[in-house]
This record gives structure tokens, sequence and C-alpha cells, in this order.
């Protein structure tokens, strides 16, 4: 996985638009209108607000995830390329992923009896994810690592000031 969702915190209005997006990428008809019938298209992606701060919280697919590591079943794994999913019909609904996990991404759903977290299955036409796409502020990001990481140095030196002494 060369791609992952980077945040920029400060940049978030906290519109819960990524939500919206998300939850509707996941629902069985794909659009708004459709999606507010359904029992439940759930967002994989979490704005938490502690004030003054907003922010978007997702699954991370951690290389070394303990969601993987605690799952009973072996339905959530690492695919290889970075991502880790949940295969719904092996999960057993023991939550111990949803316990483990560090940021709080995992969770129950109990109607279908199963965690449910992002599984990156909400690709656009562009190859870029729901939340992504649906950001208005430009907070959350589909990005390289190596890019990312020059774009904040970049973004560091362009507020940079000198001063006189």
């Amino acid at each position: 996985m060369d791609y992952d969702i980077a945040i920029q915190y400060e940049l978030c209005l906290g519109c819960h638009s990524c939500e919206l997006a998300c939850a509707v990428a996941h629902s069985d008809s794909k659009n708004l209108r459709g999606a507010i019938g359904e029992t439940s298209p759930a967002a994989r992606i979490f704005v938490e607000a502690a004030p003054p701060y907003k922010l978007p919280m997702t699954c991370r697919h951690c290389k070394d995830a303990p969601c993987v590591d605690a799952c009973s079943s072996g339905a959530m794994r690492s695919d290889g390329s970075g991502l880790v999913s949940n295969a719904a019909g092996t999960c057993v609904g023991c939550w111990m992923c949803v316990m483990v996990c560090p940021y709080g991404v995992v969770r129950p759903d109990y109607r279908l009896k199963q965690a449910v977290k992002c599984n990156r299955e909400c690709m656009g036409c562009a190859a870029i994810p729901a939340c992504v796409q649906a950001c208005p502020t430009g907070a959350l990001t589909f990005v390289s690592g190596e890019n990312w990481t020059k774009e904040r140095r970049v973004g560091y030196i362009k507020g940079f000031r000198t001063t006189q002494i």
C-alpha cells in the first residue's frame, strides 16, 4: 500500500461530509437518497471533537495490526499490500478487534454481528476514497508517504519567517 489517507486536523471543519460520503459509498444503493432509507449504511470514518480541535479518524492499516493479532476467527487480516480488512463471512462478532484498536476506529455492527472498519472498498472512478473526495477543505488527502512528508516540509518552509536581529 503506497498510498494512505493523510489528515491535516487544522483544516477540518467538523462538517462530517467524509462520514456521509463513506456511509453512502458502503450503502447498497450507493446514492444519498437510497442510503437514507436503508437499515444501516455505516461510515467507517469518524469525526471526533475535543475543542478546539476536530479530527477525522479512520483505520491506519497498521503494519503490525493489533486487530489482526487479536482476531480469534482469522477474519481480520492484512492482505499483503498493507490493507487490513475483515472477512465478513468469517467474523464471529467477538469484538476483540474493537477492544484492541489503538485508534478506536473498528466498530461493532450488532445487526450484522461483525466488526466494521475502513476497507478502502469505496474508491471512486479517480481511485480516491469517498471520504477524501468529499472533504471540502482538503483536510483529508490520499497521498504516498514520501509525497506527504515532502509537502509538509515545503509547507513549513513557506510558513517560516526570518527575523532580523
